[in-house]
């Protein structure tokens, strides 16, 4: 992960306002180790004491940042991740039931992955990716996306505007907890699958009956 010092940010922040915000938000939410969710906290926790900057900037910034790189990452997964994962398959072991696997957990549960991935340290950068690779209906994941995308920035930006310093510094406790809770979450759901592999084989082969094929070209916003 990049470190970039609170010092930093402030000076992001004061000199470039909300496109500071928005700007390492979205780059975070595309997969890159940005501390997003601090560049939120510093900036309500500015927003309180200086007037050049308002609250509601500061967290319509932050979820428009959040929505645009989620959007950015599902588009990079959707169109060249999952050319990579069917052409690259073979050569990694990963047989086409288990890429229809993952298209139908997606397709069963994407919504809650991209949802609560926003408030998860280690499923933020990476959720909206992985919905693209395993081909989740775009309505549905703008749905699931926007909805978390706005909770996430009022109640971390609106928290942090009015509790300050005791709120960044729980915040940091937080991200540890939460990336401790994330990685118990995936262990869990590993075990989960194990333990039921053959039914959910099955009911993957019935939602996507027909052999997995590369798009023949990229397209903006594909439909399913």
């Amino acid at each position: 992960m990049f470190l970039i010092s609170s010092q930093d940010l402030q000076h992001l922040i004061s000199s470039y306002g909300y496109w500071a915000v928005g700007v390492i938000v979205s780059l975070e939410s595309m997969g890159i180790p940005v501390p997003g969710e601090a560049v939120l906290a510093l900036a309500a926790i500015y927003a309180g004491t200086h007037h050049d900057v308002n609250i509601l900037g500061v967290i319509a910034s932050a979820a428009t940042g959040a929505i645009l790189g989620d959007n950015a990452g599902y588009w990079l997964g959707r169109e060249f991740g999952y050319r990579l994962l069917l052409r690259w398959a073979p050569y990694v072991g990963l047989s086409e039931s288990t890429i229809k696997l993952g298209q139908y957990l997606f397709l069963r549960h994407g919504g809650k992955v991209v949802f609560l991935g926003r408030f998860i340290a280690v499923l933020r950068t990476g959720a909206a990716f992985l919905a693209g690779v395993n081909r989740m209906r775009w309505q549905q994941f703008l749905v699931a996306n926007t909805s978390g995308a706005i909770l996430w920035a009022s109640s971390f930006g609106l928290g942090a505007y009015m509790f300050e310093r005791a709120l960044l510094e729980l915040s940091r406790r937080l991200a540890t907890a939460s990336l401790i809770f994330g990685v118990i979450l995936i262990v869990a759901a590993v075990l989960f699958m194990r333990a039921h592999e053959t039914e959910l084989r099955a009911k993957s082969e019935r939602a996507f009956p027909r052999p997995l094929r590369l798009p023949h070209r990229i397209r903006g916003w594909p439909r399913k």
